[in-house]
């Protein structure tokens, strides 16, 4: 049975919900399925702007200008 409470209700403006129908079309897939993805990839990525911001001064103090330097330096 379904979890009721893991479900979510959002509206969609008229250009945004054609473009969800022709995605899901297109790759057979459920419009959730579409909708769950986006949203994982926007949460990571909020996720790691905030702990950029919070490890940045350290990077910074440490000589670190750039993300490809940081890059370079762990890889």
């Amino acid at each position: 049975m379904w979890d009721m409470r893991n479900s979510i209700t959002i509206r969609l403006d008229r250009d945004l919900g054609r473009l969800l129908d022709r995605l899901a079309k297109q790759t057979g897939r459920t419009r959730s399925d579409i909708v769950r993805e986006a949203l994982q990839r926007q949460l990571s990525l909020y996720r790691f702007e905030q702990l950029r911001r919070r490890v940045l001064p350290f990077a910074e103090a440490r000589g670190y200008l750039t993300d490809e330097e940081i890059a370079r330096d762990i890889s």
